[in-house]
């Protein structure tokens, strides 16, 4: 998410400026990439680029591809092949083993709906989303129609292509539904005079995180969920610590008791919380009117001692505690890294809350005996999602 806001601003620098720019998705890869589907770039008529398509090796040359489809004007699908002996002779050594397709599309600034208005829209509404986008694999020097819709729980939003299309039964727009509902991207093929594929890619906002105290080991905390593209929240009952001066990169800086902190701040399912006060009341009063709330994350900094405590005396106090609502409780808050100091401190609340978002277990990546980035997990009822 982090990626397409930037990717928003720059679009939005480049129009005040005056300049041209193209976007360019990978919308498959067959084999392994550095990046996957979804991943963006945009490029403006002067070489500047924001987002990344590869680990690096790919930029130069979309960028001479995406100056060719500014001056046409016109969408194009690029291939990229690494066991072709010639994409290494052209300076792609990709180092993976696959088969990377990107598109790369103009963006007309009077066009309606067009790609960036779409991406601006995905991220003004804090829900999940759907992005559709099209490609002609059959016939690359052919109408590669680009992004095409939007689709939200109370909103559909298409571009040119896709409203003077006929659709036969309208399978796009369903299909979209469907991955809406299972929150699973998936690519598909359709038949309209020509064979088009489809990528359907679920979008979901960014994560939020809501931080209880307002010390001075919060400040990197924020700092480094604003590198994330994270929203951010501070709280804390004491005027002189919960100031925007203290906190620049934090979303919202409140002031208030625990009994008035949930009234100010909206929690969704992307919404983590660490209780880091260094106020033994103020944290058990907030852990008690968090556990019945669906988060997928509530840190409790400090001694595990110091947790065990706060539980017992919420049930002593005739709350009852279920197994679910344990599991969803991190204490002390953060992975085991060796960490020392607030910085450190910082980077290993932040990994396990990202763990934690995705489903995975924050174990080294060369103990993994599946590729990177195979389907998460399911658990809890959910459905898997391709990362």
């Amino acid at each position: 998410m982090k990626e397409l806001k930037d990717i928003v601003a720059a679009f939005e620098k480049a129009q005040l400026q005056g300049q041209q720019t193209a976007l360019a998705t990978v919308v498959l890869v067959e084999g392994s990439a550095y990046r996957r589907p979804g991943a963006r770039m945009l490029i403006t008529e002067d070489g500047q680029l924001t987002g990344a398509i590869s680990g690096g090796c790919l930029e130069g040359d979309a960028l001479r591809k995406a100056q060719q489809v500014m001056f046409r004007q016109q969408a194009m699908l690029v291939t990229y092949d690494t066991t072709d002996e010639d994409d290494a002779k052209l300076g792609v050594q990709l180092g993976c083993n696959g088969i990377i397709h990107i598109l790369i599309e103009p963006v007309v600034p009077t066009a309606p709906n067009h790609p960036i208005q779409l991406l601006k829209a995905c991220l003004q509404q804090r829900q999940t989303s759907v992005l559709a986008t099209l490609f002609s694999l059959e016939d690359k020097k052919g109408i590669q129609p680009g992004t095409v819709l939007l689709l939200s729980q109370h909103s559909v939003q298409k571009n040119s292509f896709f409203s003077n299309v006929e659709w036969p039964d309208n399978t796009l727009l369903q299909d979209a539904q469907e991955a809406l509902r299972t929150q699973l991207h998936v690519t598909k093929q359709y038949t309209y005079t020509h064979t088009f594929t489809a990528f359907i890619e679920v979008v979901h906002p960014a994560p939020a995180l809501i931080i209880f105290g307002a010390g001075n080991d919060a400040i990197p905390l924020t700092a480094l969920a604003a590198v994330l593209g994270w929203e951010t929240t501070v709280v804390d009952g004491r005027p002189s610590y919960a100031t925007p001066l203290r906190f620049p990169q934090a979303g919202k800086v409140l002031v208030s008791r625990s009994e008035q902190a949930l009234s100010q701040v909206v929690i969704d399912d992307r919404t983590a919380v660490v209780l880091m006060t260094h106020n033994y009341n103020y944290d058990l009063a907030m852990l008690r009117q968090l556990l019945p709330l669906e988060l997928p994350y509530i840190g409790s900094l400090g001694p595990k001692k110091k947790l065990d405590r706060m539980l017992d005396e919420l049930r002593a106090a005739g709350i009852t505690i279920t197994p679910e609502q344990l599991q969803k409780v991190y204490g002390p808050t953060g992975l085991d890294i060796g960490a020392e100091g607030a910085e450190e401190i910082a980077l290993s609340v932040m990994a396990e809350i990202k763990a934690v978002l995705s489903n995975r277990s924050g174990a080294p990546l060369r103990d993994k005996d599946t590729p990177i980035h195979a389907p998460r997990v399911p658990h809890n009822g959910e459905p898997a999602v391709l990362h």
